[in-house]
C-alpha cells in the first residue's frame, strides 16, 4: 500500500515550485508558443513546470506519465500499480489569453483509478489536496478550508428536480452535444470556465454539475476525479452511472458528466 498523504506532500510541493515558475512566464509575456502534433499549443510554461514536477516525483520511485512527457507504451504501463499522472499547465489556451484560468494538476493513480489528486492555481495560489485518506481541502495563501464529503452520492434524476440549476462548461471547448445536454435543464444558469478550475466549482458547491463532449486526455481529469471521489461526487460515464477509468491503451477520456 501507498503512503498517499506523504506522496501528496510531495504532490504539492512540486506542484507550488511549478506554479511559480509558470507565473515567472506568465508575467513576462514572453510564452515561447508552439503548436504540437494534436495541434494544442505548447509554451515556455509548459515545458518548466513540467521538469520541475519530473525532478520532484522521480523521487518518490513512482512512474510518471505526464502530457509533456515521453510516450510511454502500454505494454510497459500497463503493469504499474501505482504511478503519477500529472498536466504540468491544464489550460494552456488560458495561459495565452491572460485571462487567469489555468492550473497545475499531480494525480497520484492507483492502477485505473485516481487515488489522490493535488489542483494548484498560480495566479490565486490556492492550493486543492483530495484523497480517502487526507479528505479534500482548500489551501488559499495560508488559510485552510475543508471540505465535507457528501452523506450520500447525487443521483442524476435529483438534478433535474433542482429549481435553479448551476451547470458549468468549457469555455474553450464547448460542442453541439454539450449544448444539447445542457438544454435538458430548465432555467439553469450556466458558467464558462477552463481547466480544472470546472470540477473545483463542483466541489465548492458554486456549481451543481459539469457537462463535457469535447476532447479531453486522462492528465486533464485525473486529479479533480481524486478530489471529487474524496467529497462523494463522482466523474462519469454518460451512462451517468459508472466512473471514468485511468491508462487505457488510448488515454483520450471518452465523454463525461461531473456532479
Amino acid at each position: 500500500m501507498a503512503d498517499v498523504p506523504h506522496l501528496l506532500e510531495i504532490a504539492k510541493s512540486s506542484a507550488v515550485e511549478a506554479g511559480k515558475a509558470i507565473m515567472e512566464v506568465y508575467r513576462s509575456g514572453d510564452f515561447s508558443a508552439s503548436i504540437k502534433s494534436d495541434h494544442s499549443p505548447l509554451t515556455k510554461a509548459d515545458r518548466c513546470a513540467h521538469n520541475i514536477i519530473l525532478n520532484h516525483l522521480r523521487k518518490t520511485g513512482l512512474p510518471v506519465l505526464s502530457e509533456e512527457g515521453k510516450n510511454i507504451v502500454y505494454s510497459e504501463r500497463k503493469l504499474w500499480e501505482y504511478f503519477w499522472l500529472t498536466d504540468p499547465l491544464d489550460g494552456t489556451k488560458e495561459f495565452i489569453s491572460k485571462n487567469d484560468e489555468f492550473t497545475v494538476n499531480i494525480a497520484l493513480m492507483h492502477k485505473n483509478s485516481p487515488s489522490g489528486g493535488v489542483i494548484y492555481v498560480p495566479c490565486s495560489e490556492t492550493l486543492y489536496v483530495g484523497s480517502k485518506e487526507t479528505g479534500a481541502y482548500k489551501n488559499e495563501k495560508g488559510k485552510l478550508t475543508q471540505f465535507s464529503a457528501l452523506q450520500n452520492r447525487r443521483q442524476f434524476n435529483d438534478l433535474l428536480h433542482i429549481e435553479h440549476l448551476a451547470i458549468v462548461a468549457s469555455r474553450s471547448h464547448q460542442s453541439p452535444e454539450t449544448t444539447t445536454f445542457i438544454n435538458r435543464f430548465k432555467n439553469a444558469t450556466v458558467t464558462s470556465m477552463g481547466s480544472s478550475l470546472k470540477f473545483m466549482l463542483l466541489l465548492e458547491n458554486r456549481a451543481d454539475i459539469y457537462p463535457r463532449w469535447g476532447t479531453t486526455m486522462e492528465w486533464d481529469t485525473a486529479a479533480a476525479h481524486a478530489i471529487l471521489n474524496a467529497c462523494n461526487r463522482g466523474v462519469y460515464h454518460t451512462n451517468l452511472k459508472s466512473e471514468l477509468m485511468y491508462n487505457k491503451p488510448d488515454l483520450r477520456n471518452p465523454p463525461f458528466v461531473a456532479f
